[in-house]
């Protein structure tokens, strides 16, 4: 009975969250520099009519909010992956290597292969993702091959201002600063319906092999030994997990670039909505993370209309002092 209450009571606040992400989209697509309608918006979903404002929506603003909707998904659910997998309340694709990665990666083949098309340039933030991440990990885990929360913060840190320094100097030297910007300034500005076709396949399919491991993933973020003892080939799913968490973050950065923060703090705030169990945790991840970014994106826009703040500042602000509040409340259990 009660397992069958949770599950109801689940429903109810799946439900809520779908709500809120839907007026904050159709809020997004309504408000900005241009002066939009919600029938315009309705418009632009239902019918073949073209003017000025609906065909603005439907090749800027539409594309800009599906966007904001499959990166914030993507890194909410990576980061709330990456939580439960070390045991780590620290743990963010963007504090820990994999956007640096992808990032150095990115510079690489815009200097080396500059006529690569989105689904290069995909391929490489995957590849780039891999490599910081696997140094991050090797680190933080040298000391009796287990993870240690505190070592792969500093590891994280260290790394990712290398792999940074690293993207930076390939820019400079191959006169790409331009071109690499355009991804790194941590917005969805430009994007095209023919970045997301290439892209949202592999958020949907990282999500959904999430969900097919949640419960494989409660398990883990209890303990290993309850894990092995139970049966789990932890070696096999901690490895089908690491891929996720690849596809997702590197699948992010491809469009967006750098953005950190929200794989640290939507799993947190998802936690005191449905409690510990990932089966839980990543579908309302999802959502709350997609509607944490399309808001972000809607204040950047409409703070200092008709002048943009890059969202990923509007991330960052949120962020910081909610990661000095997550040290502050655990930090003492991992130092």
């Amino acid at each position: 009975m009660n397992k069958k209450r949770g599950r109801i009571a689940f429903t109810y606040k799946m439900i809520a969250c779908m709500i809120i992400l839907i007026g904050i989209f159709i809020a997004g697509c309504v408000f900005g520099a241009a002066e939009t309608t919600i029938k315009d918006v309705w418009l632009a979903f239902t019918s073949d009519v073209k003017n000025e404002q609906i065909t603005m929506l439907r090749e800027i603003r539409l594309p800009r909010e599906v966007a904001a909707v499959l990166v914030g998904s993507a890194l909410a659910v990576a980061g709330a992956i990456m939580q439960g997998l070390t045991r780590n309340p620290l743990a963010d694709p963007g504090l820990l290597g994999l956007t640096a990665g992808a990032n150095a990666a990115l510079a690489i083949a815009v200097a080396f292969i500059p006529g690569a098309s989105y689904m290069g340039t995909m391929v490489a933030c995957f590849i780039g993702a891999a490599v910081g991440s696997i140094i991050v990990f090797g680190i933080g885990s040298v000391k009796g091959g287990r993870f240690s929360p505190l070592r792969i913060v500093l590891a994280g840190a260290a790394v990712s201002a290398f792999l940074y320094a690293v993207a930076e100097g390939v820019s400079l030297y191959f006169k790409t600063s331009k071109d690499v910007s355009m991804w790194t300034s941590g917005g969805m500005i430009g994007t095209t319906w023919t970045q997301i076709k290439f892209m949202a396949p592999v958020v949907i399919i990282g999500i959904l092999l999430s969900l097919l491991l949640s419960k494989q993933l409660t398990i883990l973020s209890l303990s290993e030994e309850v894990a092995v003892g139970l049966g789990q080939k932890i070696g096999l799913i901690k490895g089908l997990l690491f891929i996720v968490i690849i596809l997702l973050a590197g699948a992010a950065v491809s469009l967006v670039g750098n953005m950190v923060f929200i794989g640290l703090m939507v799993p947190h705030i998802v936690r005191t909505i449905v409690g510990t169990d990932y089966r839980f945790i990543l579908p309302v991840s999802a959502v709350v993370g997609a509607a944490f970014l399309v808001l972000a994106d809607l204040i950047g826009r409409t703070i200092s209309a008709p002048y943009e703040t890059p969202v990923t500042a509007v991330v960052t602000v949120i962020g910081l002092p909610f990661f000095l509040f997550i040290v502050r409340k655990g930090g003492g259990k991992y130092l």
